[in-house]
């Protein structure tokens, strides 16, 4: 379980195939905090820490993982949103995130606005997860709230710090983003849906 507060950004140190599988070494300030077996959001993806050597550490996205994710776009140099799992008992900063990505999104909208910054994206709205304005999302890890809600579209205000302590310095028209729509969102859904 996670708060999609982003801790820090790490570096892909190197991408190794086996089979299906990618492992994905990155490098990060977190590092020495780290244990074998611990849980670590990647842009929004909970994996586990399956090698640590140095500054780095190892986790292995299996091939669900990679058809659901942007994790198979990833580039050794790439940086990547980390955040540790929460601590029971802390304060609930974000909103409650899971690390299980529902589907990928694509940026198609950068508005600058005086010191702040409004992104568009889309997404297939045939997989059933709704955004509705004022409700939480996470993106790439980074807890949200979704300012303007369409059938397949939804924007997102990105304040300086965010900006600057995450991906979205990065983003361009065409990024694909790994969404994970609000659970409680997700379970009013079924069960409306069940209904029908």
């Amino acid at each position: 379980m996670f708060t999609g507060i982003i801790e820090t950004l790490g570096e892909v140190k190197t991408l190794k195939k086996e089979d299906t599988n990618l492992h994905i070494t990155v490098k990060s300030s977190l590092t020495p905090d780290l244990k074998i077996d611990q849980s670590v959001s990647h842009n929004g993806v909970c994996l586990t820490v399956v090698g640590i050597q140095d500054d780095s550490y190892t986790v292995t996205a299996i091939d669900e993982t990679l058809q659901k994710t942007n994790l198979d776009h990833l580039k050794v140099g790439d940086r990547v949103n980390l955040e540790r799992a929460m601590i029971l008992g802390s304060r609930l900063d974000g909103h409650i995130v899971q690390g299980h990505v529902d589907q990928i999104g694509t940026c198609i909208l950068i508005e600058e606005k005086e010191g702040s910054w409004v992104f568009t994206f889309e997404y297939d709205a045939t997989l059933n997860n709704p955004t509705i304005e004022k409700g939480s999302i996470t993106i790439d890890g980074t807890s949200l709230t979704v300012v303007n809600s369409g059938s397949n579209t939804f924007s997102v205000a990105i304040i300086p710090y965010t900006y600057e302590h995450t991906r979205f310095n990065s983003y361009k028209k065409g990024t694909i983003v790994n969404l994970e729509f609000d659970v409680i969102g997700k379970y009013v859904a079924k069960l409306m849906a069940n209904r029908s």
